[in-house]
């Protein structure tokens, strides 16, 4: 099985690389183009990349699938810098177009090579990481192997353990092994403990969600933007965040189409030409894009403001009183924390399995799973102007956020870093 998977991650690999040498082969500005282009000789960038470090500090390499699970990654990132130099990997090209500029965070930000054996010797050898992260479901049989086989302490954060998963498939062996080889697992409650037992796991601990550390930081630093601030000024916003398939896009447009006494704040997860347009052409009211605004934009009738970069989502909650966030309705709902933590009411599609802060938001009822555009109205209507409610929400949410805060400096601990 292990020579059929590093055979398929080879072909695959030759794949990308000849998809990315003849571009004509997908859609300008699409996001396999830009994730093929990205891994054009992107072994010898690394390389070269740190060679030119000097290396008087080890380097712990640290990997997050996109720029949400990044979202775990941050505050580790923050109490780590001055300690380490930082390796950042992305999978997704959403992830590393976000963070490849953003100089400050990481130190080294790159993608990571698909998980063929040469791709993972190769890139071990040119990192040379005194430790390794990798957050929340990123198994990668080839790197486990290489980072095992040298000793390098690994560690994977905030991990999630679902009984459904393959990982309890005849087909699961391989991820099965690779959790094994893992020095240590945190992960975000008792249940994925229990699977981790189930599997013969026994190196873990059931801690904290970083990103309510990664979120109150995001809440409580210093931030302006003068365009958006501008757009909410006087008014109650909605801030529909992540939003990300058709279902997401038909919902909150339905909803924006029925509440003009209401601003809009569209933040889509994927930013493209495409995408914009399907979102302005479903919009009856105005619109204006961020990218055709300015700190003096006439926005007096302007109804939806569409933010077209990445980045700032969880900044940009602030200006809200109202939020939805998308990604419900696949295996991949996006960040409520980053709401929640500025004490807003927060719907969401109903695939919640995997997650634990949707069904706890529930529980709390500050959270409101929404199936389609008729529940997402009624739950609007129920809160847009109830006071009492909006307040107890608040409150209720701050109480949490409390309650799950400091899980960085727990997971820091286990990890020898404290």
């Amino acid at each position: 099985m292990y020579a059929i998977y590093d055979v398929i991650l080879t072909v695959g690999n030759l794949l990308l690389l000849l998809i990315a040498r003849l571009p004509f082969l997908m859609p300008k500005g699409s996001k396999f183009r830009k994730f093929a282009e990205g891994h054009k000789c992107l072994l010898g960038h690394i390389a070269d990349a740190m060679q030119q470090d000097d290396r008087q500090l080890p380097t712990i390499w640290i990997h997050a699938a996109s720029l949400g699970e990044y979202g775990v990654a941050r505050p580790i990132i923050k109490r780590l810098r001055g300690k380490y130099k930082i390796v950042v990997t992305f999978f997704s090209s959403t992830g590393y177009e976000a963070l490849k500029n953003r100089h400050g965070e990481a130190d080294f930000v790159f993608y990571l090579p698909l998980d063929s054996r040469w791709n993972a010797t190769r890139f071990i050898d040119a990192v040379r990481p005194a430790k390794a992260i990798f957050i929340i479901s990123e198994y990668w049989v080839n790197y486990s192997k290489v980072l095992k086989k040298r000793g390098i302490p690994t560690y994977l954060v905030s991990a999630v353990i679902n009984r459904d998963s393959s990982l309890f498939r005849w087909y699961g062996r391989m991820q099965r092994n690779v959790l094994k080889r893992f020095t240590f697992i945190t992960t975000l409650g008792e249940e994925s403990g229990e699977n981790l037992r189930a599997i013969g796991c026994r190196n873990f601990a059931v801690t904290g969600d970083p990103l309510f550390d990664n979120a109150i930081s995001a809440a409580e630093a210093p931030y302006s933007n003068k365009i958006v601030e501008r757009f909410a000024q006087g008014c109650g916003v909605f801030v529909a965040g992540s939003i990300s398939d058709e279902n997401d896009v038909k919902m909150v447009c339905d909803l924006a189409n029925r509440h003009y006494d209401t601003r809009f704040l569209f933040v889509p997860h994927e930013i493209s030409k495409d995408n914009i347009r399907a979102i302005k052409f479903r919009l009856a009211g105005k619109v204006l894009c961020f990218s055709e605004c300015n700190e003096n934009t006439d926005f007096s009738d302007i109804h939806t403001l569409i933010v077209d970069y990445v980045g700032d989502l969880a900044f940009l909650y602030r200006y809200g009183r109202w939020a939805y966030v998308g990604g419900g309705f696949t295996p991949y709902l996006h960040s409520l924390i980053e709401a929640t933590v500025y004490g807003l009411p927060v719907a969401f599609g109903p695939e919640i399995k995997r997650k634990v802060t949707p069904q706890e938001l529930i529980k709390l009822k500050i959270g409101e799973i929404v199936h389609d555009s008729r529940e997402l109205d009624e739950w609007f209507r129920s809160v847009k102007r109830n006071l009492l409610e909006l307040k107890r929400i608040e409150m209720t949410a701050m109480a949490y956020k409390e309650r799950n805060s400091g899980a960085t400096s727990q997971i820091l601990q286990l990890m020898g870093e404290a």
